[in-house]
């Protein structure tokens, strides 16, 4: 296990975050199931944590209850090298989730994201200061990333 990793809570959905997110990255592998034993806050036998991996990250989904929830304060931040990865992560993660400016989404668990190419990193600290505010300008305006209006603005400034 590494040193760090994300542990995420959820109301009852460990599992199926899990087989939800695992589905969606190719990287990916679910790991060991935990169970309440008896005795514990949820009946016997039901799903206590999840463990699984995508892309080389392992994480861990918690069956806490409903005391707390996901905020934008905390966000899983995806480096795409192509906009057919941030089109097709975009479009799974949004599935019954919520779209929101700048590249990210909220899933359908309320866990953030961001679906970020790798190019929007670069035009943003290109040393031409013009042309890093132009891409800025248009990433404000955009919900998905589309690395080609990106691409556009920061060549016309």
């Amino acid at each position: 296990m590494q040193k760090i990793t994300p542990f995420l809570w959820f109301n009852d959905q460990a599992e199926e975050a899990m087989n939800f997110y695992t589905s969606i990255f190719r990287n990916s592998k679910t790991g060991e199931i935990r169970r309440y034993a008896e005795g514990g806050p949820a009946p016997k036998g039901t799903v206590m944590s999840a463990s699984f991996q995508i892309e080389g990250q392992e994480l861990i989904a918690f069956n806490g209850g409903p005391h707390f929830s996901f905020t934008p304060a905390i966000s899983l931040f995806v480096d795409c090298k192509t906009q057919e990865e941030v089109d097709e992560l975009w479009g799974k993660l949004s599935e019954g989730g919520q779209p929101q400016p700048c590249g990210w989404v909220t899933d359908k668990f309320g866990l953030s994201w961001q679906i970020i190419p790798s190019a929007l990193g670069e035009m943003l600290q290109d040393k031409n200061g013009a042309k890093s505010k132009a891409a800025m300008q248009a990433m404000m305006k955009m919900h998905k990333i589309d690395v080609q209006r990106l691409q556009h603005a920061f060549e016309e400034a």
